[in-house]
């Protein structure tokens, strides 16, 4: 008995070859970051790397500087200068910590209570940049001036007794003391910390606190276990914020303080305009730099949330 064989199917014919896609589709992406990064190399890396090469340099205005890599300046500088480095951290800490405790139960407000009122509120945290920031600081002097009505209910209160025990204050004078420009940083980084903790706290899902309720959870229960966690990145945005300028601020500390509460904002400003020493004031730029990434690094991984806002 023979067997047929059948012969084996006809190939199929080969599919056509898909074109690779185009180049230049897959650099549109870095084409659209190009002016951004040009904008940060021009304004920021090159004044950076200028100001690296000022605070190595000796000389005087008259004969020229030259880079000579001193790096003892830098030494010099905190030497002499680190009161004002500690009391810059000092009164950046108490603006920070002021902000945090005046801008939450506000931003709290604005986000579950306003209701229709909330575009208002949010108008009035804003409106200080409506006005120059000179401006907001010269009228702190009007308002903590000694014959003002705030001073005179504070002599009132005694409240001026424990400040200035604290020494934040000088006798019956809030003007030119540590506290007028603790005030003046508060006032004027408020709103810095308002905004990161109403779009952080703005995020939460109502039912969270309605599944807290529905476990018998108390008001500052649920505060406490779902609000407050949850609220961690505005938080932390917000004394960033906050913290950053104010530690590096010259302007309250000049128009509102006195000798005694120099910030180095203040030295640096002086040391660039008025002594003309450009490799101390650069030198002390950096120091400043460094300190202030140091304690944003330490923060941000003791805070236990890099989800900012």
């Amino acid at each position: 008995m023979s067997t047929l064989t059948e012969a084996p199917p006809p190939l199929a014919s080969a599919a056509p070859a898909k074109k690779p896609p185009r180049r230049r589709g897959r650099l549109t992406p870095y084409w659209l970051l190009l002016p951004g990064i040009l904008w940060l190399i021009v304004f920021f890396a090159l004044p950076m790397v200028y100001q690296a090469s000022t605070s190595v340099q000796t000389g005087s205005l008259e004969e020229g500087y030259k880079v000579t890599w001193h790096f003892a300046t830098y030494w010099d500088a905190i030497a002499e200068y680190w009161p004002q480095f500690l009391r810059s951290v000092l009164y950046a800490a108490a603006a920070t910590v002021l902000c945090l405790l005046l801008g939450y139960p506000l931003a709290y407000l604005i986000a579950f209570r306003a209701g229709r009122w909330r575009n208002l509120i949010m108008i009035l945290v804003i409106a200080p940049f409506f006005t120059s920031f000179l401006i907001r600081t010269l009228a702190w002097k009007t308002i903590l001036a000694d014959n003002s009505p705030v001073v005179h209910t504070l002599n009132t209160l005694h409240v001026l007794d424990l400040t200035s025990a604290l020494g934040w204050t000088a006798g019956d004078r809030v003007l030119a003391t540590p506290l007028a420009v603790v005030c003046g940083l508060t006032y004027n980084f408020l709103p810095f910390m308002i905004l990161p903790l109403y779009t952080s706290l703005e995020r939460i899902d109502g039912r969270l606190h309605e599944a807290a309720g529905d476990l018998y959870a108390r008001p500052w229960t649920t505060f406490r276990k779902v609000t407050f966690p949850l609220s961690m990145p505005g938080v932390v945005s917000g004394t960033l914020l906050t913290f950053i300028p104010a530690a590096g601020d010259y302007v309250n500390a000049e128009l509102l303080g006195s000798t005694d509460t120099r910030m180095i904002g203040n030295v640096i400003q002086t040391q660039f305009l008025r002594i003309l020493d450009y490799p101390t004031a650069a030198a002390l730029s950096f120091i400043l730099m460094a300190a202030i990434l140091a304690m944003v690094t330490f923060y941000i991984r003791r805070s236990g949330t890099e989800d900012l806002v």
